[in-house]
């Protein structure tokens, strides 16, 4: 039993050991009284199946558990819901097994039902969705706090969030299908899946290990007919809800109606006739999505009135309502309906949304694919002078720019719209007006070949973006491919795990290009990603094998390549955002031979905190001790000589990009790369290992996808 309360005694009162035999393997985590939810694969591996096996568990197929913290020794038997067997599979739609390597995959969730009551002091636990500033812990298959792992969410690649292991822990086999806990908002943010290990040997600076979790939006779409999670008790607002409720609900009766109502849809007991106003909202409060779907039955219940003074009891409500639960604008219902039709939606990025509906926002938050846009514009209120709320205009949005591609989603989005908007008391002409607005915002002006966008803004050029690995001899490489067109999301176009040169690297980019990438208007910026320790690679001037009719494939020569680091701080990016600001009047800094020491090269980007642009002009051994101090202050772009120094060098790169637009910059490095080449009886010419660090401020450093992993076993 648990001895007395402390800061994980929620955590501890719902965490489940998954047995096989004497031996724990698995983790999962109690959610309803006689409900645990854990990973598919950490069942498959209790039963003796294949870890990725498809079928259900029968009936006589039983798992068996234990609850550490509460009933410590005691042994429980569990049956699978056939209802909620999600097994792994490799895509979003459909039911393809995973094929070995290939990721990342969907499903990988199992809910388990104990065949007898869960022991005394066992409470489920409460759920809210991942924050990315939050520090979170996970514990192993037994419970014991001594393996425990401390992690911080890096980056959400829907299904899964990405979290960096803090202090150089080990994250060995067991921790599947276990909590991850945020002990600041006492609350589960996800359900760990796998890890990826940094290999043995790696170099100073390469990314700690990753553990990899199952997000919560992702928990709740997989499995629609769990009953709602549980929620950290709220405080603040809760008696202006009180006082509100009090105004709108007319009477003893209606408060008993509506509390029957609001439990059967949240899954829990009704008081009966003991039910009362506190009881109403406890309940409300006590559960995930409980205050948006108390608003919707209230509001069937209690019609808002014509009158003005009922209307305000309403608007106070809604305040009210959003004081308590800032983050929660829908219906379970309700979002499940959107994150349907969002499915089908191809040509909105995410990205570009927020920054369109959100343009005064100091710091937008890390988003990958639309649903995960959505659950961030759901925690934004509308502004002042906004009458349509975030999440309605990005949902306008949406169908504005997919109406493009054919009445469906986007007729089902607009009536999505209406209908929510309706019942969130948002005036219909606002609406109308809005999308009136947004549409002839977004009316074709000139076409592509003219260098704009269909909707009349300057064509953003396509990008491919590798995300490299390197081994710790630098020679060989696992990595990752991505996309990224004009009003296209980022698309995951390869992995490679096994680890290769960069012959092969070069290789995998023409066919990326050849096959995903169409060059209209113009040509694609191919990004290297890299972690801080490695930007010294020469990756601008790889290239493949004369082996084939086209003759070799340069990039650094064809399509304009820069470096970009994945390793951005906190601090590092303040810093961005600073020189971003200076940009108009920015000024250009040479960093050489006098600046070799850190703390100097550091007091020279303190001095100059305007410099959006930077010369490293020194020997090649200090370049990338002053690559990195250009990071942390961070500089946009970089410019130096890999093997050149001195006083003509750093003029030549001075003359180079002075007078040029920072958007032009890697057009007119690539153009010297090319005159070098052009010029083989020219052995001088600065073109020649030109490298270009490049953050360009039209766009924020995004965080990419997770490693390469390697999936543990259970």
């Amino acid at each position: 039993m648990i001895a007395g309360a402390g800061p994980d005694t929620p955590l501890q009162q719902s965490f489940a050991s998954v047995r096989h035999g004497d031996h724990a393997i698995g983790a999962g985590v109690l959610v309803a009284d006689r409900l645990v939810l854990t990973c598919a694969h950490v069942v498959n591996s209790a039963l003796d199946r294949d870890r990725f096996a498809q079928d259900t568990p029968g009936p006589g197929d039983t798992v068996t558990l234990r609850l550490p913290h509460v009933a410590a020794g005691r042994d429980l038997t569990a049956r699978v819901l056939r209802e909620m067997w999600v097994p792994p599979r490799a895509t979003a739609a459909g039911s393809a097994p995973v094929e070995p390597g290939r990721v990342p995959y969907h499903g990988d969730l199992a809910v388990l039902e104990l065949t007898g009551a869960a022991p005394e002091g066992a409470e489920p636990a409460p759920f809210l969705q991942h924050s990315y500033a939050n520090e979170t812990i996970a514990l192993w298959a037994s419970g014991n706090p001594l393996p425990t792992v401390r992690a911080v969410p890096r980056v959400s690649a829907p299904p899964w969030i990405a979290l960096d292991v803090l202090g150089g822990a080990q994250v060995t086999e067991g921790f599947s299908g276990g909590p991850l806990w945020d002990r600041e908002r006492q609350a589960v943010v996800g359900l760990v899946a796998a890890v990826h290990r940094a290999p043995e040997g790696a170099a100073p600076g390469s990314r700690p290990t990753t553990m990899y979790a199952i997000s919560v939006p992702a928990i709740e779409a997989e499995l629609p007919t769990l009953p709602p999670s549980a929620v950290p008790t709220a405080r603040r607002g809760v008696q202006q809800l009180l006082t509100a409720l009090e105004r709108v609900l007319k009477g003893r009766e209606a408060v008993l109606a509506c509390e029957e109502r609001l439990a059967a849809r949240l899954g829990r007991p009704s008081a009966g006739p003991a039910a009362d106003l506190e009881r109403l909202a406890g309940l409300a409060v006590s559960v995930r999505r409980g205050i948006p779907e108390l608003l919707d039955l209230v509001r069937d219940h209690e019609p808002p009135a014509a009158d003005p003074y009922a209307r305000e009891d309403w608007e106070r409500l809604r305040r009210a309502a959003r004081t308590v639960r800032p983050g929660e604008y829908l219906t379970t219902r309700q979002r499940r309906d959107l994150s349907g039709l969002l499915a089908h939606c191809t040509r909105t990025d995410p990205r570009t949304l927020l920054e369109r509906v959100l343009p005064h926002a100091p710091e937008l938050p890390a988003v990958t694919g639309l649903a995960d846009a959505m659950d961030a514009l759901e925690g934004f209120s509308s502004t002042t002078g906004a009458p349509v709320p975030p999440l309605l205009q990005g949902v306008v949005r949406i169908s504005v720019e997919e109406r493009a591609a054919g009445a469906y989603p986007a007729e089902d989005l607009d009536a999505w719209v209406e209908r929510i908007a309706a019942r969130s008391g948002v005036d219909e002409g606002a609406v109308s007006q809005f999308r009136a607005d947004v549409t002839a915002a977004a009316a074709p002006v000139r076409t592509p070949a003219s260098g704009l966008s269909a909707a009349g803004t300057p064509a953003t050029a396509p990008r491919v973006q590798v995300e490299l690995l390197p081994t710790p001899t630098g020679r060989r490489f696992t990595y990752q491919i991505w996309t990224f067109a004009d009003r296209q999301p980022h698309r995951l176009a390869l992995v490679r795990d096994a680890e290769a040169g960069s012959e092969q690297v070069v290789d995998d980019i023409r066919r990326v290009l050849r096959t995903e990438v169409r060059e209209d208007p113009e040509t694609a910026l191919v990004e290297y990603f890299l972690p801080s320790a490695w930007l010294g690679l020469d990756v601008d001037s790889w290239e493949s094998p004369d082996s084939d009719e086209d003759g070799p494939f340069a990039p650094g020569i064809t399509r304009r390549v820069v470096v970009r680091t994945t390793e951005r701080s906190r601090e590092s990016y303040a810093g961005w955002k600073q020189r971003t600001a200076a940009l108009p009047h920015a000024k250009r800094l040479v960093l050489d031979h006098r600046h070799t020491d850190r703390k100097v090269a550091r007091a020279q980007l303190e001095v100059h905190r305007d410099a959006g642009t930077v010369i490293v002009c020194c020997e090649p051994d200090h370049h990338g001790t002053l690559l990195r101090q250009c990071v942390q202050a961070g500089v946009h772009t970089v410019l130096w000589h890999r093997a050149e120094h001195g006083a003509h060098i750093a003029q030549d790169l001075l003359a180079l990009v002075d007078g040029t637009d920072h958007a032009e910059v890697p057009e007119v490095v690539r153009l010297e790369r090319a005159k070098a080449m052009a010029e083989p009886e020219s052995v001088v010419h600065h073109g020649r290992r030109l490298s270009l660090l490049y953050d360009a401020p039209d766009h924020r450093p995004p965080q990419l996808a997770p490693d390469a992993w390697v999936l543990t076993q259970p």
